[in-house]
């Protein structure tokens, strides 16, 4: 049976992700929130269109009207279907290359859905497709579409979030990944009195997302800041639902440093709301070693902003997310905000007496961590055998607390992911070395 990941289904278009399979996620959508309306979103990838369609027929098939967004980044997408109350579909594969395109549900209010939501929805995806022309709502009931702009109102929201115009703002290059950022971003951040110096990823083709240019590939934008000295730059993914920086030197800061950063400032101001912040199990050694010298409890998950998601509100927590610059400000968002992060962190920078460099030097201290990956037949069993467990207790063990191991069965593929941390490159190298080779004994 299909099963959603962490972030929806994502796989290849017209391949894996089929037309067939997004309109079987609008009628799954329609049947399981019984909603007459229901948003659609996404970036732009070539087969956005298609797939947008797709979903906005299945829905129109079971008489819900679908609301079209266009090209939007998700952080839009979910603050529409909190203010509206309706529930929202993103056609985006976030990071990955244009050739991908992945559909990730918002229940109304915009939150991610529940486990019994998610279920309910892998039930009637998968019924649809084994029987297409069941249960069809007869033809006065057919939904309609119409196109709908909640640019402004998010526009409005983030310059809220602010605190409007920001006084003496840095000078920014900016990365929007030729993704959805690239129509709202330039618009948002005039809006907010920024002075833009370079603009990287904002000429979309249909192809070209996320091609040597946003958060996973900052060489670029870290050129770009040191040749026009800029105080920083902002790098995005292609929904923009993430961000990761680079400073004045073209040094990386990312989401584990970012996150540091807001947490032990909102601290000082007496405004980190339950004292504590949320990070998955991959967050940097040294995130959790600055937590704890300042004082703020650590809450940690596994990989996935849902699980972050879940966490914040189980906790009553409102600041968490992950290296990778998924950032959730749960006062202002329901979900992970490249474009609400970057418009904090240069509000922030504003106020700030320190050069970004500095501010990030004083904020943690980054530990060396190598992350590898290997293939293996029985990838929860490879992390649970008394071999694999015994090399690990010794690794554990020679890094004492001054390093940290993670391993972890992948969900989605045949492989254990190894992430080593420790004070020095050399140790890192040397603990995975040796867990790689016990496992590699499963493969």
């Amino acid at each position: 049976m299909l099963s959603f990941g962490t972030d929806g289904i994502r796989g290849r278009a017209n391949e894996a992700l089929s037309v067939s399979l997004a309109l079987a996620v609008g009628v799954a959508v329609a049947d399981v929130f019984g909603e007459s309306q229901v948003l659609v979103g996404r970036d732009t990838r070539e087969s956005g269109p298609m797939l947008q369609a797709a979903v906005s027929a299945g829905l129109m098939s079971r008489g819900t009207d679908a609301l079209d967004m266009g090209v939007a980044p998700t952080g839009e997408i979910a603050f529409a279907s909190s203010s509206l109350s309706l529930p929202a579909v993103v056609v985006s594969a976030s990071h990955n290359p244009y050739f991908d395109n992945g559909l990730k549900v918002f229940a109304p209010g915009g939150r991610k859905l529940s486990d019994r939501q998610q279920h309910d929805m892998e039930l009637r995806i998968a019924s649809y497709l084994g029987d297409s022309d069941s249960s069809l709502s007869p033809v006065e009931l057919i939904g309609g579409t119409r196109q709908i702009d909640m640019s402004p109102n998010y526009i409005d929201h983030i310059m809220a979030s602010v605190g409007g115009v920001i006084s003496k703002p840095p000078r920014v290059v900016l990365d929007f990944a030729n993704g959805a950022a690239s129509l709202i971003g330039p618009k948002l951040f005039n809006r907010l009195g920024v002075e833009v110096v370079g603009a990287i990823g904002d000429s979309p083709d249909g192809r070209n997302i996320n091609f040597q240019c946003g958060s996973t590939h900052p060489k670029r934008l870290s050129e770009a800041v040191i040749e026009s000295g800029a105080d920083l730059g902002l790098a995005f993914d292609g929904d923009a639902d993430r961000v990761i920086a680079v400073d004045e030197t073209g040094e990386l800061v990312d989401g584990d440093q970012l996150m540091v950063i807001f947490a032990k400032t909102l601290a000082r101001q007496e405004r980190l709301t339950g004292s504590g912040i949320v990070a998955t199990v991959m967050s940097n050694l040294g995130l959790h070693k600055a937590m704890a010298e300042a004082g703020i409890r650590l809450v940690l998950t596994p990989v996935g902003d849902r699980f972050v998601l879940d966490a914040l509100e189980r906790e009553g927590y409102a600041l968490g997310g992950e290296q990778s610059g998924h950032i959730i400000f749960a006062d202002y968002a329901t979900t992970g905000d490249g474009l609400l992060t970057g418009a904090l962190l240069l509000a922030h920078l504003a106020e700030c007496p320190t050069s970004f460099s500095e501010l990030v030097a004083g904020s943690m201290v980054k530990f060396p961590q190598i992350l590898e990956s290997i293939r293996v037949d029985d990838p929860a069993g490879a992390v649970n055998s008394s071999r694999v467990l015994d090399v690990l207790a010794q690794v554990e063990s020679e890094l004492g607390d001054s390093g940290r191991v993670v391993l972890r069965a992948s969900g989605t593929e045949p492989v254990v992911r190894v992430m080593v941390e420790a004070v020095t490159l050399a140790d890192a190298e040397s603990a995975v070395s040796k867990l790689m080779l016990v496992l590699g004994r499963h493969s």
